[in-house]
């Protein structure tokens, strides 16, 4: 059996939260290019270094890794395929866990490094315009970076975790008006207390159903994909998207009984998407950025708000207050409105919980009468 080592660098320079190997990207280029030359110019090596190391490869793992035919193009062996698709699943299933640990290893050197740094825990429902912001935030600015501790988890499970004081922040996301009677409301409102609890706007974003490029099955709604028997893919128990998932089921006369697939599930869109992509899924609810990450297709459902919540009493901390003023600054939401199916929507503002959350109901006090004169 063959064993993973991981490695990290330091590095002033930002990078991304991807585990990176050579020899799959290696492999990926000879796919794009159709030769080692090619895959050579891109990769910026030489011929020679590529075939090396190839070599060397294919002696380690005991297995032809790339197949030869006098005047084609070079093309992946059955196990070099296999190598290359295992490197793309891992990625896709473990892109949450990847990022959590990047997140914990980039916070300590923060702290170890720079006084000045602001560093703020954040739990948060799956979502990649927060992992971009992340790396936004990291750009060291007049009062120093902010480095955000981003862990991805159920929508529910970070309202929890803000509750339990192991965050500052919570990242969960609901319809924009949703009803006083759904599932939502139902999941978040035991949850959350006015007076304890502040929300921060941060974005409006569309979900919708990922699917194969050209939409083969023509998929245009959940009934569309109860009625074809199209093999779906689902987000687990405890996140926004599943809780948004039934609440339109529910609007749809529909229930998970109806739609094939419904109990397999995915931890993160980015899964999802991948899923797809390989081809064990027709469909999934998800978010279009990771649709279009991987050349897929996306029928657009319903906008949602992306909301940032947090307790009363860290709204004027200064992290929280360094992450309010990065969020409304025009640079941040200019980049924010580039990412396929994101808006921002009072990004960065305190927001009345009764207004984005609206099965808060708060009544004013009467103002009382002045008595009368007697005659």
């Amino acid at each position: 059996m063959h064993r993973i080592q991981l490695h990290y660098t330091l590095s002033r320079d930002a990078g991304d939260a991807k585990i990176r190997n050579p020899l799959p990207e290696m492999l990926e280029a000879i796919v794009q290019q159709g030769s080692i030359s090619g895959a050579a110019r891109v990769l910026d090596l030489s011929y020679r270094h590529v075939w090396g190391a190839l070599k060397r490869w294919e002696e380690q793992l005991g297995g032809e890794l790339i197949i030869w035919g006098k005047g084609q193009s070079a093309q992946l062996s059955e196990f070099g395929t296999k190598l290359l698709w295992a490197e793309r699943q891992a990625q896709a299933r473990l892109a949450p866990q990847i990022a959590a640990l990047h997140a914990d290893l980039e916070r300590a050197f923060a702290v170890a490094f720079d006084d000045s740094a602001h560093v703020l825990t954040l739990y948060a429902s799956h979502d990649d315009a927060l992992a971009t912001l992340r790396a936004h935030a990291a750009t060291p600015g007049a009062s120093g970076a902010l480095h955000l501790d981003i862990r991805f988890t159920g929508s529910v499970d970070a309202i929890r975790a803000l509750n339990e004081g192991r965050c500052t922040l919570a990242g969960f996301h609901t319809l924009e008006q949703p009803a006083s009677s759904s599932l939502a409301a139902r999941t978040y409102k035991p949850l959350l207390q006015p007076g304890l609890h502040k929300i921060i706007g941060f974005a409006q974003r569309t979900q919708g159903l990922i699917v194969a490029k050209g939409n083969p099955l023509e998929l245009h709604t959940l009934a569309d994909v109860a009625r074809t028997g199209a093999r779906f893919v689902n987000r687990p128990l405890g996140s926004g998207t599943r809780v948004l998932l039934e609440d339109l089921l529910a609007l749809s006369g529909l229930t998970g009984q109806h739609i094939a697939g419904f109990e397999r599930d995915e931890p993160s869109h980015a899964a999802v998407a991948q899923a797809v992509a390989a081809g064990a899924a027709d469909a999934g609810l998800g978010i279009e950025m990771a649709a279009r990450a991987r050349g897929l297709d996306f029928v657009p459902l319903v906008n949602e708000r992306y909301h940032l919540a947090c307790l009363k009493s860290s709204l004027d901390q200064p992290a929280t207050r360094a992450l309010r003023e990065l969020l409304l600054t025009p640079a941040w939401q200019h980049h924010m409105s580039q990412l396929p199916g994101y808006t921002p929507m009072h990004s960065g503002e305190v927001l009345a919980m009764s207004s984005v959350l609206p099965w808060w109901q708060f009544a004013r006090p009467k103002r009382a009468s002045a008595p009368r004169k007697k005659p």
